[in-house]
């Protein structure tokens, strides 16, 4: 690993895991592989129809569901996620920024409100979100009461069933300092290059610049 890489933590979607997300970001590290360096990390909670393949980052149901189109008062297991981002960024770190997919993109969204609230000590320069939204469960709602500043790259497919377009633009709004993108697909990872390279390489400029001042 050379230290001019942009060094990016990578959080899945609901019923994946590190394994399977790293198989579905395979044309984009090998796109970036001379840029980027990831960190694939599995979500804590076993979701039960998975047949122990499939993970999520917190239910919002007692059984251990999760739909993103469904309010729910609940958010059953977001702590412990938390938790092992923190035990993360403090044995694997420092990262650069962060990507996320579906609820990962969701959680990566949280996980900047709570920075910039300084209910997290962790540090991170910027986030990729594809096909994110802002999460229905009510104790999450503390964390969409103002804006976001982190630079974001935000990705979602106009015709995606999964996670509406409308929810995807909804999360976008809340980040003042972004590029938004759309394809014409549904709920997945576009793996052409040119959908990230700009960004990428102003955060990959940006890094450079900080380290010849340091």
């Amino acid at each position: 690993m050379t230290d001019n890489k942009l060094r990016i933590l990578a959080l899945h979607g609901y019923t994946q895991s590190d394994v399977i997300f790293s198989a579905k970001l395979g044309a984009l590290r090998k796109g970036f592989k001379k840029e980027i360096d990831f960190t694939f990390i599995k979500a804590p909670h076993e979701v039960p129809s998975t047949n122990g393949n499939g993970y999520g980052w917190w239910f919002n149901t007692e059984d251990h569901y999760y739909k993103a189109t469904v309010p729910s008062d609940l958010c059953v297991g977001f702590t412990d996620s938390v938790n092992l981002i923190k035990k993360v960024f403090l044995e694997q770190g420092p990262f650069d920024g962060i990507l996320g997919f579906s609820q990962g993109a969701a959680f990566v969204s949280i996980l900047c409100a709570m920075k910039k609230k300084q209910l997290l000590e962790i540090e991170f320069n910027f986030v990729i979100i594809i096909s994110g939204f802002k999460s229905l469960s009510v104790p999450h709602s503390i964390y969409y009461d103002e804006e976001i500043d982190t630079p974001s790259l935000h990705i979602y497919g106009k015709n995606d069933q999964v996670i509406p377009t409308e929810m995807a633009e909804q999360i976008s709004r809340s980040f003042t300092n972004k590029e938004e993108l759309y394809h014409e697909g549904g709920h997945y990872i576009p793996g052409r290059k040119d959908i990230y390279r700009n960004f990428i390489m102003k955060m990959l400029v940006n890094k450079n610049s900080i380290m010849k001042i340091l």
